[in-house]
């Protein structure tokens, strides 16, 4: 999931944005690698702790252009 638009005015505002943003991603992706962990190979587990890796690195990177754009 992307966020088209946020307009952070203050440091409550951003972290209430980032907390949302984490539990969409735990959600999503954590709950691949726990079944992974659970059920599937050494290289199911591996592909979804890559997946989950990948999402963080994307938020990261979505918050780091948007304060650039500032």
């Amino acid at each position: 999931m992307t966020i088209d638009h946020i307009t952070v005015d203050n440091r409550g505002d951003f972290a209430m944005c980032a907390i949302e943003r984490a539990r969409i991603i735990v959600s999503e992706q954590g709950t691949a690698l726990a079944m992974a962990a659970r059920d599937g190979s050494d290289d199911e587990v591996r592909s979804s702790g890559n997946a989950l890796g990948q999402a963080i690195t994307e938020a990261l990177l979505e918050v780091f252009d948007g304060l650039l754009d500032e």
